[in-house]
């Protein structure tokens, strides 16, 4: 059975990436000069998606950036609430227009998965709701779900205590949704999927099933994932790419380097160098370099450039998030705001 139909949740303000969301939403942050939400929405199409819900809170004349969905061959439709409605109540906003099934997705996460696999799975085993899952090292920062033999979900739990852990899968945040739970779900009000509503339909004993996640995924809560997902998209889509301007300089383990962007007589080791930004005499360790961004004669180690900072002749910079516009003086140095 086919399913035309995505919801995509993008209302969160992503306040533990600040101050690189202070310009722009989360979902909009740049990864290898696509927005983040880029890949979801990819591997949506990918799966035969039609039309894409973007159901938008914070910022949301940003995320009408991405456009009308005819670059991926989808139909993008921007849908908006008046206060913060949670990731269920968002969905309630727009039951009138879904289909029996669909697909809802969080926003905020980096994701390049195959949905359409996810979706077989669903109709293979009659259930209510489909819920990507993935292994993790700390699974105390999401939801955690305990599975049987055949994947059904039999007990869930949101960011448990260490010692309530029983499980490193965890809700990847991308789902197959039968629309007649959202009768559960209240009108105008603030209601969560993970938290509210699984547990209303697991106490009701629905058939609520898992998949295995395959593919490439990531909670981008804290720049240091920011920076993990553009190492990750530089070595998988562009590792086998030359980038011929970047001749001038010696470039180490993952690489990419954007439109109109330029690197000479400097160093590189994972680094991700973005449009229209220059970089000359300096040397960088694992390093993002946000657009339009001009670097000179510096060493970086560790860090984030928002859009369009300056870092003049002997900065060093280490261990530290730019906000954008951050102008950077001859010899200035900068240490803090860890992002390992």
């Amino acid at each position: 059975m086919k399913v035309r139909q995505a919801v995509v949740m993008v209302g969160g303000m992503g306040t533990r990436l600040r101050p690189l969301t202070e310009n722009k939403p989360k979902p909009m942050l740049s990864v290898a000069d696509k927005p983040c939400i880029w890949y979801l929405m990819r591997s949506l199409a990918r799966a035969g998606i039609e039309e894409v819900i973007l159901a938008c809170g914070y910022k949301p004349g940003m995320m009408e950036s991405l456009g009308d969905g005819s670059d991926l061959g989808i139909r993008i439709v921007y849908s908006y609430e008046d206060e913060p409605l949670g990731t269920a109540g968002a969905i309630k906003n727009v039951e009138s227009r879904l289909d029996e099934v669909f697909v809802a997705a969080n926003g905020d996460v980096f994701a390049d998965i195959d949905v359409r696999k996810e979706i077989e799975t669903h109709f293979q085993n009659n259930a209510t709701v489909t819920i990507a899952l993935t292994p993790v090292e700390n699974p105390c920062e999401f939801g955690i779900a305990r599975v049987d033999g055949d994947g059904r979900i039999l007990e869930f739990k949101e960011k448990p205590k260490p010692e309530e852990v029983f499980s490193n899968l965890i809700n990847a945040g991308v789902y197959v949704v039968d629309r007649s739970v959202m009768s559960r779900v209240p009108d105008n009000s603030f209601y969560d999927f993970s938290k509210d509503l699984l547990n209303v339909l697991m106490k009701e004993d629905k058939r609520i099933q898992s998949y295995p996640l395959n593919g490439m995924w990531m909670d981008v809560g804290r720049p240091h994932d920011l920076l993990e997902a553009n190492l990750a998209v530089a070595e998988r889509e562009y590792g086998l790419k030359r980038f011929d301007s970047a001749v001038e300089c010696c470039t180490r383990d993952q690489f990419y380097l954007g439109p109109g962007a330029s690197i000479a007589n400097s160093s590189t080791k994972k680094t991700v160098i973005s449009e229209g930004s220059c970089v000359k005499d300096s040397n960088l360790d694992r390093v993002l370099i946000l657009k339009g961004c001009k670097v000179d004669g510096a060493k970086i180690v560790n860090s984030i450039l928002g859009d369009g900072c300056v870092v003049k002749k002997g900065a060093e910079i280490r261990d530290a998030v730019l906000a954008d516009g951050t102008v950077v003086g001859e010899g200035e140095k900068i240490q803090g705001d860890r992002i390992v």
